[in-house]
């Protein structure tokens, strides 16, 4: 059944759309995440196992609300691992080893690559298609990634 929700079908195909690129994007994050959790070694293994853990937990949380939003537009997620590698920006290349700095800055540039393709569609959504609830919601996702990349960068430091 279509979504009457005041936005065109047009626009909430071109929104479903993007937004199922995004969605492809968190759920290839969520992929590479846990090998993070569970390969990493080190003298501060207990803390990092931990923090590797919440972060795919917070990416599981990230997807579901992505699912639920492209269902509320009346669209269908992306629910394939073809599809998602079809529509993800991101590499499915690993980290080799078990160093958990370089797990730390591949998840890092990840983050950041997601955060720029997010903030690239706040104003399209709510100017160009008319969907101000969509804009709204990556906006509170970019706030989300914003926190998780400076996590991940104070690590770095």
């Amino acid at each position: 059944m279509e979504a009457k929700i005041g936005i065109t079908s047009t626009h909430l195909d071109s929104v479903a759309h993007s937004l199922n690129k995004i969605f492809a994007d968190e759920f290839v994050l969520y992929t590479k995440t846990p090998k993070a959790h569970w390969c990493v070694t080190g003298a501060d293994f207990h803390s990092k196992h931990l923090f590797f853990e919440s972060k795919y937990q917070q990416l599981k949380d990230i997807i579901d609300d992505g699912a639920e939003r492209i269902r509320t537009l009346g669209h269908f997620p992306t629910a394939s691992l073809k599809e998602f590698l079809q529509f993800t920006h991101l590499t499915e290349q690993g980290i080799e080893g078990t160093n958990r700095m370089s797990f730390i800055k591949a998840s890092l540039e990840d983050h950041e690559s997601i955060l720029i393709n997010i903030r690239e569609n706040i104003n399209p959504y709510a100017n160009e298609m008319r969907d101000a609830g969509t804009s709204d919601y990556i906006t509170g996702l970019l706030e989300t990634r914003e926190k998780m990349a400076w996590m991940l960068r104070a690590h770095l430091e």
